[in-house]
């Protein structure tokens, strides 16, 4: 059910704030501010007075765009990032997880005609909900991996849940982009998701997806693309690139840097908090969790990094312990975790001048980044995907 959002909700979120940093900032208790925020107590007129002076100073006027995109299962905006890169503007955005768009808004300026949405479900229901989804030029989705992912399936199976296009809670929701395609027939799209959607349900679950997408008139290209040449890091994820009107486009034209690949020496901080290092605890229980794994001839346990190295994948389950890419921190001493930051400039969302404002908790700050998209990645596929688009929305 769709229930309005009060004058304190959106005056907050219009300001990029969390409900702390609002609590914070008005003055009032954490538990006013939640009343507030839920409509069951009216903010004083001077809190409402200074929220909607800090929404005034986040809020940007944008400018003309060559074209339109709007960003599903957005995430803390990464490919948004990369397609505003190319001149794009964005004009809905559509993120259920509350930390997640706690860290999008921070790092998005406000736009007056910027539509910010929660389940994308309340927009799809019907003709009238997709009515009120603003006409596009582009849709990007990197919809939910968990259903097709390699730990999202053996999770699911281990507690006999199903998977894939039979996961009520998520694995249907590509539908949800299928109907906004329909409905609004965007000149091109942009989809994202883990590797393991090509050889989920021996290749049925990705022939589903493409084959919809093509049913629905669109020439569908996909490409598995390795984040080595960008980022230190072992991460693959397909992309699938489609356009109303037939053009050109191939992956064959992005731009790939050329050179040595990057090590984690590049995105690696000088000084790092003590809180990072692991626990004795933790350290042995890591070691003779290897050993016993090893001794069965299982592959599991934790890896070992140095600035010469390449990560494994950052998953969101980073969080948790940390082990599959922990920092060698020298011969007798204890290794340490990535801090959120080193995962901003693993995952691309910082490079070179670029900052990313991160301002949640440590825990979903991994969680964040583990479910991200490799920016610069992102933006090598929009610039290829460029000309491509200026030339469907010219032909109008």
């Amino acid at each position: 059910m769709y229930n309005p959002k009060t004058e304190f909700s959106i005056l907050r979120e219009q300001a990029g704030l969390t409900i702390e940093e609002a609590a914070r900032v008005t003055k009032c208790s954490m538990s006013s501010a939640y009343r507030h925020e839920r409509g069951e107590a009216m903010p004083t007129a001077l809190a409402i007075d200074m929220l909607k002076l800090l929404a005034a100073s986040h809020t940007k006027a944008q400018p003309d765009a060559p074209f339109t995109f709007i960003d599903l299962f957005a995430g803390i905006g990464g490919l948004r990032m990369g397609f505003e890169a190319i001149g794009g503007r964005c004009v809905f955005t559509s993120e259920w997880d509350k930390y997640a768009s706690a860290t999008y808004r921070k790092n998005f300026s406000h736009d007056p005609d910027h539509i910010f949405a929660g389940d994308i479900r309340e927009w799809t229901k019907d003709a009238t909900a997709l009515d009120r989804i603003p006409k596009h030029n582009v849709l990007l989705a990197g919809f939910p991996c968990q259903p097709f992912s390699i730990a999202g399936v053996s999770k699911k199976n281990a507690l006999g849940r199903q998977h894939g296009f039979l996961d009520e809670t998520q694995g249907t929701l590509f539908f949800d982009v299928a109907k906004i395609i329909k409905h609004h027939r965007p000149e091109a799209f942009l989809l994202e998701n883990v590797k393991n959607l090509q050889r989920h349900d021996k290749g049925r679950t990705f022939a589903v997806i493409v084959n919809t997408l093509r049913e629905l008139g669109y020439h569908v290209s996909t490409r598995v693309i390795s984040a080595r040449p960008w980022v230190p890091q072992g991460r693959d994820r397909i992309f699938i690139v489609g356009f109303l009107d037939e053009a050109p486009f191939s992956f064959d034209d992005m731009h790939v840097p050329d050179g040595p690949a990057p090590t984690l020496k590049s995105v690696l901080l000088k000084d790092v908090d003590p809180k990072y290092t692991l626990t004795d605890h933790l350290w042995q229980y890591l070691q003779n969790y290897r050993k016993k794994h090893e001794a069965a001839g299982n592959g599991f346990g934790f890896g070992l990094f140095g600035p010469n190295d390449v990560a494994r994948t950052l998953s969101a389950r980073y969080y948790k312990d940390g082990s599959e890419i922990l920092i060698d921190q020298g011969k007798g001493k204890r290794p340490r975790r990535l801090t959120p930051q080193e995962c901003a400039r693993l995952m691309g969302y910082e490079r070179g001048n670029r900052t990313f404002n991160i301002s949640v908790s440590d825990t979903q700050a991994y969680k964040q980044f583990g479910n991200g998209v490799v920016v610069p990645v992102v933006e090598s596929v929009a610039e290829a995907m460029k000309p491509h688009i200026l030339a469907a929305v010219k032909r109008g």
